[in-house]
């Protein structure tokens, strides 16, 4: 049986001490190491002090498809082969997904060499619900598929996380804000563990005209999850219940849809009322 392996290594988001020390070792011992942009490893292996041992090749996504019969085959051979990709954990919106499947399938041992994510860090500094959390990768580009994937989130209840551009975060939040409502909770995280770090927290509505003026740095955004809607034959007991106590009805459906933000207009509210007096 082969020897080879692959490794995947998480590289810091902005701080070179934030490497692991396994990192730092599998730098200096590798066969090969695969790399997003072979000229940031060269500057992070520098950084580290460590001499980067063996042969440096490119891998992202517009080569990381023909890339994989040879790495495979080296790891096949007997070779150590580690992914980085240029800040955080490989595959998280990064190449390396179709190495990782070619040797699974392949039956090579795959490791990891933990580290640095900006998922789970500004997941972390967010102040918003972590227990349960979705990643979604980078908001699409074009506004019409950025507006429907934005809806999808409307009544997603636990906490988003995605990337965004800084040229394109003030239309995403825009955009943000007619589809999901300017009250939602927001957290955007702008360069990450670097000397200018800033997490800025507020609502949808707030963090729109924030970023209105221009936005620079790499950008995570963290969304609070929807709040859980009432049904709406609860609502409709709950006017009838208010009514029979003597309150208009026009007043209950008011007083109902105020303590349930984000569900059914009153107008609709209102008309169900009628309908189940028919």
């Amino acid at each position: 049986m082969s020897d080879g392996r692959l490794l995947l290594g998480a590289t810091p988001l902005g701080r070179p001490d934030d490497a692991s020390p396994r990192l730092v070792a599998a730098l200096g011992t590798a066969d090969v190491v695969a790399a997003e942009d072979t000229r940031r490893v060269r500057t992070l292996a520098k950084a580290l002090g460590v001499q980067i041992g063996g042969r440096v090749v490119s891998l992202f996504d517009a080569n990381e498809a023909a890339r994989v019969p040879t790495l495979l085959a080296e790891i096949e051979a007997g070779a150590t082969v580690l992914v980085v990709s240029d800040a955080g954990m490989p595959l998280i919106s990064d190449p390396g997904y179709r190495l990782v499947v070619a040797c699974a399938e392949a039956g090579l041992p795959v490791s990891c060499l933990p580290g640095p994510s900006a998922v789970t860090t500004a997941l972390a500094v967010s102040g918003l619900a972590s227990e349960r959390f979705c990643f979604e990768g980078f908001a699409p580009r074009r506004q019409a598929a950025r507006r429907a994937w934005l809806a999808s989130l409307a009544d997603e209840r636990r906490t988003a996380v995605f990337f965004e551009s800084p040229r394109r975060l003030a239309e995403c939040l825009r955009d943000a804000v007619d589809e999901l409502g300017g009250d939602r909770r927001v957290v955007v995280c702008r360069e990450l563990t670097k000397t200018h770090e800033e997490v800025l927290r507020g609502t949808l509505a707030e963090l729109a005209e924030w970023a209105a003026g221009g936005v620079l740095g790499e950008i995570t955004v963290v969304l609070a999850g929807a709040t859980p809607r009432a049904d709406l034959p609860t609502l409709v007991a709950e006017v009838h219940r208010l009514a029979a106590e003597g309150v208009r009805v026009k007043d209950a459906c008011a007083q109902v849809i105020s303590t349930v933000p984000g569900t059914v207009s009153r107008r609709e509210l209102y008309d169900a009322v009628l309908r189940s007096r028919e």
